[in-house]
């Protein structure tokens, strides 16, 4: 089996000049870079007590619902506004080019729950931060958050210094 590395196609110049575009896809359609990028998350996972996996919009569904059932733990969605269909708590983010919103079921995280939040990528941080607020203004705990990718050249662990963060693929660029 490769390293979970060489799963990763990098794409060049994409979608700008200069910018090295980290592809998972090709992680996703191998089933022994699926297996591999999921059993990889995991192991951060193996001496953590939590109670519930949290992920992000829309590619954090795609490891943290593997890593909810591989540990028998329910799973909890982040949304873009307007997308979940019960009363939500949300906030707003700044973007490159503007402003975001997500959003987190009122009745999704119990005061006291421990919680894993998932992504599949940090960059700058400001989505994940987002998130963090919304499961904090519920009253959970988040015990760790998981990313398999990390792009050290944007910083965005900066924004996460009061948790526990881990990545399994770090690139020093962005």
């Amino acid at each position: 089996m490769k390293r979970i590395e060489e799963y990763v196609r990098t794409i060049p110049d994409f979608p700008e000049p200069g910018i090295q575009f980290r592809d998972i896809t090709t992680i996703l359609q191998d089933p022994d870079g699926l297996k591999l990028s999921v059993d990889l998350l995991l192991e951060q996972l193996k001496d953590v007590d939590f109670d519930v996996v949290v992920g992000m919009e829309s590619r954090g569904f795609l490891f943290g619902i593997p890593i909810a059932y591989a540990l028998g733990k329910g799973f909890v969605p982040i949304r873009k506004k307007g997308k979940l269909p019960c009363e939500t708590v949300s906030t707003e983010y700044d973007l490159e080019y503007g402003k975001a919103t997500i959003e987190l079921h009122k009745d999704a995280i119990l005061p006291g729950q421990k919680v894993v939040l998932v992504d599949d990528l940090i960059a700058t941080g400001g989505t994940v931060e987002a998130g963090a607020r919304l499961i904090e203004q519920l009253g959970g705990e988040i015990v760790k958050i998981l990313f398999l990718l990390e792009l050290k050249g944007l910083e965005g662990r900066k924004r996460l210094t009061k948790y526990d963060v881990a990545s399994i693929i770090a690139y020093d660029g962005k």
